[in-house]
């Protein structure tokens, strides 16, 4: 396990932009407001979204696109450094009009409406590859 204690600095509520990308709304955010780290909570319905299932044998993310609208009954995640660049890590619990759910990492997704709460922290923090899972993570060694 890796851990670091850290403190919250600021907090924002944030309407996303009809007709812009979900995630990208948030690296939006991310950078004007200068967020090195930061957690997010949310919810709100989308046009369209691509969702990835990260293949645990072949190491590989695999993609579903959906061209409907869907509800964001719940979306989570975290704002670091990846590659230079801010980048929102974004997961999404997205229901159907049945009432079925399809959760993953919400890659994309055209925002219809949507609604956050971001906290922000004092330090910042940067993934890094981790070489047993494959992944950029938090709190490299």
């Amino acid at each position: 396990m890796h851990y670091r204690e850290v403190e919250g600095t600021r907090e924002f509520v944030v309407r996303l932009e009809t007709g812009r990308d979900w995630r990208g709304e948030i690296e939006r955010l991310a950078d004007e407001a200068e967020l090195d780290a930061a957690f997010f909570v949310g919810l709100g319905a989308v046009m369209d979204a691509e969702v990835w299932f990260y293949d645990q044998d072949e190491g590989e993310y695999r993609s579903v696109d959906f061209d409907e609208p869907l509800e964001v009954a719940s979306c989570v995640g975290n704002v670091a450094w990846l590659d230079g660049e801010r980048f929102a890590h974004t997961h999404a619990v997205l229901s159907r009009a049945s009432g079925q759910a399809l959760a993953g990492h919400l890659n994309a997704g055209t925002v219809f409406a949507g609604e956050l709460y971001v906290r922000a922290f004092a330090e910042p923090l940067e993934r890094a590859h981790d070489a047993t899972t494959d992944l950029d993570l938090w709190l490299k060694d």
